[in-house]
């Protein structure tokens, strides 16, 4: 494992790590952002009315 660190900086690599990190941290967050189920800052839309199906009935009286 200690060559490894001989190949790679170990500071840029953890610069690069916990860059990928925070990035990949508010990509996730703000995917959860953009549902309804889980925006926690204005909360769940109001659900659309549910569609309601009218049939009319004709009698033809000859």
């Amino acid at each position: 494992m200690w060559r490894m660190w001989l190949l790679f900086d170990p500071r840029r690599t953890l610069i690069a790590l916990f860059t990928f990190l925070f990035v990949l941290a508010l990509v996730i967050h703000f995917i959860l952002l953009s549902t309804n189920r889980f925006n926690w800052l204005e909360g769940p839309a109001p659900a659309a009315p549910a569609a309601s199906l009218v049939i009319e009935q004709t009698t033809h009286l000859a």
